[in-house]
């Protein structure tokens, strides 16, 4: 979508001039704002936006050319046009260069002041488009980043494929570390907005006194700090996608006012009287049990309904089963190329120790691992000794009682439990089978062919028990 212009900025001491000027850009739909003096216009260009300026080469105290020489000097990107009643060839040199775009001398025709600002309006925008997209290259999202084999994780990609081309809204629900983002960054990239900008708004990490400036922006003198108008980022996203989130850490007052502008897309700046509208695509995610939100209050069920048009479940990474060899992989793959490493596989030791991981952050937590394993590991392939001991993180481990998908069975379910506990006392006791046999109160020969049953690789326990376990295998 084109990006909204600016005012120009228009002075002259005659006010004659100041009018016809204003009249003649307003016909065509420039937003204007005219001064009489260059002492004003250099105040006002520190506290608002303009696209270009309109000056008279002549005017009460501080002159045209030395306006255009501290503009040029503190704006050098800002185009400035001069006009004059006293037209020489020598003046007209000396505005081109001072840095004036152009100079028309007086009387002029409209359609030649028209055609000069018509160019720099393209400019203006031409240069906001390339803003917009050097900022999207640096940030690529697709499906091929969404990574896993599980059925969960496939069916996830599915619907976003179906989602995509729509306008509907989506709520992305998952604990933190999931990947909502990235699901949030496909559905933009696949579907028709994808040209226009996408624009990324964390609601907790924004205090709540500044986050309805954030979004909707703020005029001028709204409020302690508020030196000049500022655009919010649903203007910015304007033709494109706003992506909200942690959602749920939004204040009800301003749940209210988003509630408003989901109704048909406008809005009031902050301090603002008018009334604004753009036409953008909403994407939210929370990490929190957003129903229990409502119950407590602190989430209106109105907006809830407003936002859940399409609803998206990310599973947390200890339900996805072999899909962390997959990330693990993945991440090895992308940290050794832009490390420049020589590691390239992952031994099957380690490999164990990362399936038995509980993975309270999820695969935010796996990726910093891999990275961290990349980092030290000197040998061709990540060793266990590569990895954290997982210790700390296992305080985080969930204790709530596991929930049944309508995927698994009760017998599978419980096996998953059963060798994340067996992985997690093996964890805590520096994988010593002995010791993690005496905790569980069984005995070493039902350790091992539990360890055997629920896959649970030999090599991962201590040197002290190496030696017992090789050669067994489970009774019939």
């Amino acid at each position: 979508m084109t990006p909204r212009l600016p005012p120009v900025l228009v002075v002259d001491d005659e006010k004659n001039m100041r009018l016809s000027l204003k009249t003649v850009l307003a016909d065509e739909s420039y937003s204007v704002r005219a001064i009489e003096s260059a002492e004003e216009a250099l105040q006002l260009l520190e506290r608002e936006d303009f696209f270009m300026v309109i000056t008279d080469a002549r005017l009460g105290g501080m002159s045209g050319y030395e306006f255009l020489g501290k503009a040029r000097t503190r704006w050098p990107d800002l185009p400035i046009l001069m006009i004059t009643a006293y037209a020489t060839p020598k003046l007209a040199v000396e505005a081109i260069r001072s840095g004036a775009v152009d100079y028309l001398p007086k009387p002029f025709a409209p359609e030649e002041l028209l055609h000069a600002v018509a160019r720099c309006a393209e400019r203006y925008r031409l240069l906001q488009e390339n803003a917009s997209l050097r900022a999207r290259t640096t940030e690529t999202w697709g499906l091929e980043q969404i990574v896993g084999e599980c059925l969960k994780m496939r069916e996830l990609r599915q619907l976003i494929q179906t989602v995509a081309p729509t306008d509907a809204r989506v709520l992305v629900l998952g604990e933190s570390g999931t990947g909502k983002e990235l699901v949030a960054g496909a559905l933009h990239c696949l579907s028709q907005r994808v040209e226009a900008s996408y624009i990324r708004i964390n609601c907790a990490a924004i205090p709540e006194t500044l986050l309805e400036s954030e979004l909707f922006g703020h005029e001028k003198g709204a409020f302690t700090g508020a030196l000049k108008q500022k655009l919010g980022r649903v203007e910015e996203a304007d033709g494109g996608t706003i992506f909200l989130d942690e959602i749920a850490d939004m204040s009800r007052p301003l749940q209210a006012k988003l509630l408003r502008f989901l109704e048909d897309g406008s809005f009031m700046r902050v301090g603002g009287t008018q009334e604004l509208r753009v036409n953008v695509r909403l994407i939210a995610a929370t990490n929190r049990d957003i129903i229990e939100a409502i119950r407590q209050d602190q989430f209106r069920e109105d907006l809830f309904h407003r936002l859940n048009v399409v609803q998206f479940r990310l599973p947390p990474l200890r339900e996805r089963g072999d899909d962390v060899s997959l990330l693990a992989d993945y991440f090895l793959r992308s940290f050794g190329l832009s490390m420049n490493k020589t590691t390239r596989t992952i031994s099957r030791a380690a490999r164990q120790k990362l399936l038995t991981h509980h993975w309270p952050g999820n695969v935010r937590e796996l990726r910093n691992v891999i990275e961290r394993a990349l980092i030290l590991e000197t040998t061709s392939e990540i060793e266990p000794s590569s990895l954290p001991d997982f210790q700390l993180e296992g305080r985080l481990h969930k204790t709530a009682a596991p929930r049944l998908t309508g995927t698994e069975s009760l017998d599978e379910r419980m096996a998953t439990f059963e060798r994340e506990l067996i992985g997690a006392m093996l964890e805590q006791n520096h994988f010593s089978l002995t010791r993690t046999a005496e905790q569980l109160k069984i005995s070493r020969h039902a350790l091992r062919y539990r360890m055997q049953r629920l896959n649970v690789v030999a090599e991962t326990i201590s040197d002290e028990d190496s030696t017992a376990f090789e050669g067994k295998t489970p009774s019939s």
